[in-house]
């Protein structure tokens, strides 16, 4: 093999000028990175050479692994300068590039994940690819020295190989894009077989689907308290509480600090991954908001609002929406120590019957205790405060006392190195804590985080969004980038439609109207199906294999942006009772169902919409002053139904509400409406509480 000269090496300065904090972790390595564009396959095509593709996020821990052991080789970097052309791409700045190579590598490997590491032909086609490669063998992995020879050789030495393997993969991903489903149920029939599959998938053990490694579901969970609702069917609701409860309480869920970390190693939820995601937070508060009006567990209220407090302390940006995620560590080679404890940490933090009562809460010492250092604990509530506190005498009341330790603790922890914030502002994540904010202050009528959702929803309008070419992917500064994004549109639009609810304001249900006619009009694909990306609006480099078509469809565990879609237009209808928003969430579910009809878990949120098809959307206006109207105003807003909107008065246009007005002075009234058919008007709590949970007007 002829070995050509190593290039100057330029890849630190294109680093050091991104935008992508991820990116610029990079820049100080001996590697001629590129950023993804035009002047990388330019240099493959010219120079002849492979790309070296290296997906991965800020918040990676096996990412940082890669890039702190192995990407730092020596050896590893001059064979990448001498053979190969390196390209690194941050998956939260440029995700329609991350969901083709995603694709791409499940079909040629199985394997899927981050970081993405693949070689390229000059022309953007995957041939070879895998996920973390230390740099010499172990970890049960080839050696990445090993490994760029190899590649490097069979390049110059057997096109062949790399020609079949182009082959073989386009013909997968081809029977892939046409498989359709020959038998699927009428849309209802489509939504109850999911809940069939979830049924089976539950785990009665630990609350959850399937088995480690265990991933929160919260549409999931959101379709299974529809069933409840629509179909009476006791065992969905209380799989879907017992789902919520045990994440509450696992080591999943931050107990010192608030807010859920990515996913658990183990079936139990007891020891997690560390890395806080904006975006799993967002749609996890959306889930217990639903949890806590069907149940109303004070635990559940618990976690919405150290949930919300973790994203307001640590996420927030002073000028309004929230950062993108918080990293697993705090320091190369560090695996989750900001977020455990030994027993030595924990005396030293609190007094010694705090320390007695949370030794005993929190499991310390038993099933969460991490692998690699099991001196070291997650924190899990193994018991309830009064049942840990019987035999310890203590002084105060048990909750008293646990509340003070936990602070306490959340003081010494916030000493400690903290893991990194991405503070990047993407649009698909802001949508979703827009419409989890509104969601959440609307049941527990809490203004400020009413407030919260106002002030990113207006930034994100005044920077990002152009009625032409929609929402933009992200902002930096005043400015906004990476246009024709699907799930950026169909996220937004979800969030601006929770606000004009919880608002009754047209100004934000205006642009949400105008994003789903965006949608419909620029990202419409082969049966009817939307694409993740639309050619003639997307700003992004258009090499590699980009454009081509995509779709979105199945919830990975995050809501498809397909999904996303169809709900957002059966929440528009809900709000106006007009137009076409209906009628279209049935033509785009009905192209979505032969797709993922046996998808299971994976297309909750498709099955939700198409549920909420059959489920009459509920209206309720309460009209006279006082206390008792503001006791109904309250008795409305937490009630569960899958679908409603409430206004405290007559909501302006275009808001649409189907009954005539009570005439002026008359006694504090509610009047409940299913789709245009209204009930009579509810002068207490309890008619109130009633007419919704039978879910129709009409007689009884």
């Amino acid at each position: 093999m002829t070995e050509t000269p190593a290039p100057s090496l330029t890849g630190r300065s294109r680093l050091a000028a991104a935008r992508s904090a991820y990116l610029r972790s990079a820049a100080e390595q001996a590697i001629d990175w590129y950023p993804w564009g035009e002047e990388a396959f330019r240099r493959a095509r010219e120079t002849g050479r492979p790309i070296l593709l290296d997906i991965g996020a800020a918040w990676c821990h096996w990412c940082h692994v890669m890039d702190e052991g192995t990407y730092v080789d020596e050896e590893v970097a001059r064979l990448l300068r001498q053979h190969f052309v390196a390209v690194k791409v941050d998956r939260d700045e440029n995700p329609e590039i991350d969901r083709r190579y995603q694709q791409q590598l499940s079909a040629l490997t199985g394997e899927g994940g981050w970081p993405l590491t693949g070689f390229l032909t000059p022309e953007g086609e995957l041939f070879l690819g895998g996920t973390y490669f230390p740099p010499t063998d172990g970890h049960g992995r080839p050696g990445f020295r090993r490994l760029l020879k190899e590649v490097a050789r069979i390049w110059t030495e057997e096109p062949q190989v790399v020609a079949q393997n182009t082959r073989a993969l386009r013909e997968a991903l081809g029977r892939v894009a046409t498989r359709r489903e020959t038998h699927v149920p009428e849309l209802e029939g489509f939504a109850g077989a999911v809940v069939g599959e979830l049924s089976s998938a539950f785990d009665p053990v630990n609350g959850g689907f399937g088995g480690a490694p265990k991933f929160p579901h919260p549409i999931a969970v959101e379709l299974l308290l529809w069933d409840e609702y629509h179909h009476g069917n006791g065992a969905s609701g209380e799989r879907a509480r017992e789902t919520l409860v045990r994440m509450a309480d696992g080591g999943v869920y931050d107990q010192v600090g608030g807010g859920f970390h990515r996913y658990s190693v183990d079936e139990g939820w007891h020891v997690p991954h560390f890395e806080k995601m904006g975006i799993d937070n967002a749609e996890l508060l959306s889930a217990y908001v639903a949890g806590w009006r069907r149940f109303r567990e004070p635990r559940f209220e618990e976690v919405l609002r150290g949930t919300i407090g973790w994203a307001e302390e640590v996420l927030a940006d002073p000028r309004g929406g929230w950062a993108a995620s918080q990293d697993a560590d705090n320091a190369p080679g560090d695996d989750g120590s900001y977020f455990t404890w030994s027993r030595a940490e924990l005396r030293g933090a609190l007094d010694p019957e705090e320390y007695r009562l949370v030794v005993r809460v929190f499991g310390v010492d038993t099933e969460a205790r991490m692998p690699h250092a099991p001196e070291r604990n997650v924190l899990f509530r193994l018991l309830p405060a009064a049942s840990a506190a019987e035999g310890l005498g203590l002084k105060l009341p048990a909750e008293e006392l646990l509340t003070g330790a936990l602070a306490a603790l959340k003081r010494t922890r916030g000493k400690r190195p903290t893991p990194a914030v991405d503070r990047a502002l993407y649009t698909s994540v802001n949508g979703r804590f827009i419409a989890a904010f509104a969601r959440a202050a609307t049941a527990l009528e809490e203004p400020l985080w009413l407030g919260s959702a106002r002030k990113a929803a207006d930034r994100f309008l005044s920077d990002g969004f152009d009625s032409q070419r929609g929402v933009a992917h992200r902002l930096d500064g005043g400015a906004a980038f990476g246009f024709g994004l699907l799930e950026d549109q169909a996220s937004f639009a979800a969030g601006l439609l929770e606000l004009a609810a919880a608002l009754a304001e047209p100004s934000y249900l205006e642009p949400a109207l105008e994003l789903l006619a965006l949608i419909d009009r620029e990202f419409r694909g082969e049966d009817g199906l939307l694409r993740d990306l639309s050619p003639a609006l997307y700003d992004g480099p258009k090499v590699g294999r980009v454009l081509e078509p995509s779709y979105p469809l199945e919830d990975m565990p995050h809501l498809s942006a397909n999904a996303a879609t169809a709900l957002g237009l059966l929440r528009a209808d809900a709000l106006l009772h007009q137009g076409p928003w209906r009628e279209k969430a049935r033509a785009l579910l009905a192209a979505i169902a032969p797709r993922v009809a046996h998808a299971g878990l994976f297309a909750g949120g498709s099955a939700l919409a198409a549920g909420l098809l059959g489920t009459e959307p509920a209206s309720v206006v309460v009209e006279g002053a006082g206390r008792a109207a503001e006791g109904l105003a309250t008795a409305a807003r937490r009630a569960y139904h899958p679908n409603s909107v409430v206004f405290s008065s007559r909501p302006p246009s275009p808001f649409a509400f189907p009954a005539p007005a009570l005439p002026p002075g008359s006694p504090a009234r509610a009047l409940v409406c299913f789709a245009d058919t209204c009930g009579p008007p509810a002068s207490s709590e309890e008619e109130l509480n009633r007419l919704l949970g039978r879910g129709r007007a009409g007689p009884a």
